[in-house]
């Protein structure tokens, strides 16, 4: 019992003093990472709070309750990053209608996939595409082979624009709708681009897309993006907010929906995070159970309404696929 009076101890402790760092605004690589596991701190602190009551221990009262307490103020302070996640909250992006979702005119279907740069399995992922029928893939870090092997998609997707690359920054999208006005920028660093381009409803009503990949905040071997990714974002931001036209903003951020980082797109009211009032879509990493987090994201301006979200069986990588279908509101 001993023994795990102070595994306990540990255990609690630790992940008390991960939320104390992790709530700290700081450009710190690591303690931004530390923001990440919020649902795996969450449990650990639940679980230390439910020892404590339930071993009566340390016996001293004073100690017991100071301990509770500051699991207790820990465990909501990581709860309040992902409460609004929760599908009991509100959804800042409205589900369509049973007539919006009929639409198919203003529809659009959207696949996004980091399919690993070393992954080899794409028979599965081909499989995945012809199983959902998707309207536009994103598909990220594919090199010249994941070229080659998306060719057999080319006949269903006339509209292309490949950037395969050795370094996982490598980017392809495919789409059944005329694009337009296509812009291969690279944000800030060299050779980390990003897509922007129009897309043409079967309406006829025009549309913004932006394809993002930027670095992770630790530091890399591929260009390191440590304390960049912030301004980044922010140029997209101010993209979206020169054009009227309704705007989609997808792909691997490398970061977790709560970060202030992210929350940068939704700051201005321009964009909105589908996922929020909807659930927290882990899509990395596919190869752990517990190490998971949200990491792949849409973000969609104000006249869109979703018809379906959901993240989709993996395809070899170490994302999980995300899927968004989304009706445009009438004009």
């Amino acid at each position: 019992m001993t023994g795990l009076r102070y595994l306990l101890a540990l255990v609690c402790g630790l992940a008390v003093v991960i939320t104390l760092v992790s709530v700290m605004p700081s450009s710190v690589w690591w303690v931004q990472v530390l923001g990440f596991p919020r649902l795996q701190t969450l449990v650990m602190l639940a679980l230390g709070l439910l020892g404590w009551l339930l071993l009566r221990w340390p016996a001293h009262p004073q100690l017991r309750w100071g301990l509770v307490g500051t699991s207790t103020l820990a465990l909501v302070a990581q709860a309040s990053f992902l409460w609004p996640y929760l599908p009991i909250v509100s959804q800042v992006v409205p589900t369509a209608s049973a007539v919006q979702a009929l639409d198919s005119t203003n529809r659009l279907r959207m696949l996004v996939i980091n399919v690993l740069i070393t992954n080899r399995q794409d028979v599965r992922l081909r499989q995945l595409v012809q199983a959902t029928q998707p309207d536009v893939l994103l598909a990220l870090e594919p090199d010249a082979w994941w070229a080659r092997a998306l060719r057999p998609l080319h006949a269903t997707y006339p509209y292309r624009v490949e950037l395969p690359r050795s370094d996982a920054y490598g980017m392809m999208l495919y789409s059944r709708l005329p694009l337009a006005d296509t812009q291969v920028q690279d944000l800030l660093q060299r050779g980390v681009p990003s897509i922007r381009t129009r897309l043409r409803l079967r309406s006829g009503r025009l549309i913004n897309l932006f394809a993002i990949h930027p670095t992770p905040p630790i530091p890399d071997n591929y260009p390191d993006g440590v304390g960049l990714r912030g301004r980044a974002l922010a140029k997209v931001a101010d993209f979206v907010r020169a054009d009227s036209l309704p705007t989609i903003v997808a792909g691997d951020f490398n970061d977790v929906s709560w970060s202030a980082t992210i929350h940068q797109l939704t700051r201005t009211g321009q964009l909105r995070d589908v996922s929020w009032g909807r659930g927290l879509y882990n899509t990395f990493d596919a190869r752990s159970t517990l190490a998971r987090w949200p990491l792949d994201h849409f973000f969609v301006s104000a006249p869109w309404r979703v018809v379906e979200l959901k993240r989709l069986p993996d395809v070899g990588s170490d994302h999980f696929p995300l899927y968004l279908e989304a009706v445009l509101a009438a004009e």
